[in-house]
């Protein structure tokens, strides 16, 4: 079962958060309300009742089918742009695996919308889904702390809220790259920035650990944030970079769509300097010069968030919450290999 939840609805409408916020209570009491469940003090009930009439609050004819106690077999996940192979490959892997154990999985695309995510997550659980994974934007989530549900965060943390977290060791693979990179001997080496989201940073702290190490001072120049996080932004800044006086020898992109927007810059400039890319892509080993990338296991995330929210969900799993974090490696490839003086040289291509 997959639905795409939009950014900005066509009519605003008030949703249990906003009755949550009204009655003063958590989201999850709101749900057993709207829902005929029980545990709820009749005050707290009435109290959750008035906001709803005050508000003109409707619940979803979905959950209005749903018979009061009926055991859920859904999941949901709430993620980014489908059409993003990262959030495809989640998507995939979290389905197998809670359809091996007989789940559903609803998919709500929000795309970094705080509020287009708080709507979709008030949609999930008003079908009484079984358990949320969620790839978080960079809101506040303590909405989240009422929700009735378990919640396995995916990729990064959130804020205002301790919940279980499967992510990868951002911090770890982007140290992995710079050290290559020095070990090469180069000293002068951009690093290309997405907006500042949680995995970024850590990607930038691993950078500049591996320099602290080999006692060779950052550049700060050469530390290029982006205004999008989109290929032609990092193309443009590539070409800007590369045509300084003094340019740098060796470029580590800290993700897939920027290493796509360095390459073809480098290509239109004939220039080779050395380059790492932070998670692989597709034909990046059939590249005229195959591109060294630190990649993890994308599809894991996935497997692992859905186990971890089953066995959370079925009550086998008490723990306080966790936070599994995957490892990267570098794979060797040819790009990530040039030595210094081949940056200044012309392509051949």
């Amino acid at each position: 079962m997959s639905e795409t939840f939009p950014s900005q609805p066509e009519v605003s409408r008030p949703t249990m958060i906003d009755v949550a916020r009204r009655a003063g209570v958590g989201l999850g009491t709101v749900s057993r309300v709207v829902n005929g469940g029980h545990g709820v003090r009749d005050e707290t009930a009435q109290r959750v009742r008035a906001a709803i009439d005050e508000l003109g609050f409707q619940r979803n004819e979905v959950a209005r089918a749903l018979r009061p106690g009926k055991k859920s077999t859904s999941l949901a996940l709430v993620l980014g742009d489908l059409t993003n192979p990262f959030y495809a490959s989640i998507a995939k892997a979290s389905l197998e695996v809670a359809g091996q154990s007989g789940f559903a999985v609803v998919l709500g695309s929000v795309d970094e919308d705080p509020e287009g995510e708080k709507r979709a997550i008030q949609e999930l659980v008003s079908r009484q889904v079984a358990g949320l994974m969620i790839v978080p934007d960079q809101g506040d989530h303590a909405f989240l702390q009422g929700a009735g549900v378990p919640v396995v965060f995916v990729d990064r943390p959130a804020t205002g809220i301790d919940a279980d977290i499967v992510m990868v060791d951002n911090e770890g693979g982007g140290r992995i790259a710079a050290e290559h990179l020095l070990e090469q001997g180069h000293e002068r080496i951009a690093i290309i920035l997405a907006p500042s989201y949680y995995t970024i940073g850590r990607r930038l702290r691993g950078f500049r650990r591996a320099h602290r190490a080999a006692g060779i001072e950052v550049d700060e120049s050469l530390v290029i944030q982006l205004p999008e996080g989109n290929a032609e932004a990092a193309e443009k800044a590539t070409r800007e970079v590369m045509l300084r006086p003094d340019p740098p020898t060796a470029i580590f992109s800290s993700t897939n769509f920027l290493t796509e927007g360095v390459l073809r810059a480098l290509g239109e400039l004939g220039r080779e300097p050395a380059v790492v890319g932070f998670d692989d892509f597709r034909l990046a080993d059939m590249l005229p010069t195959p591109v060294t990338v630190v990649a993890s296991d994308i599809a894991e995330l996935g497997r692992s968030a859905a186990r971890l929210l089953l066995d959370r969900a079925s009550g086998a799993d008490t723990r306080p919450p966790q936070r599994i974090v995957l490892p990267c490696a570098l794979i060797e490839r040819g790009s990530g290999e040039r030595p210094p003086d081949s940056a200044g040289k012309r392509s051949s291509r």
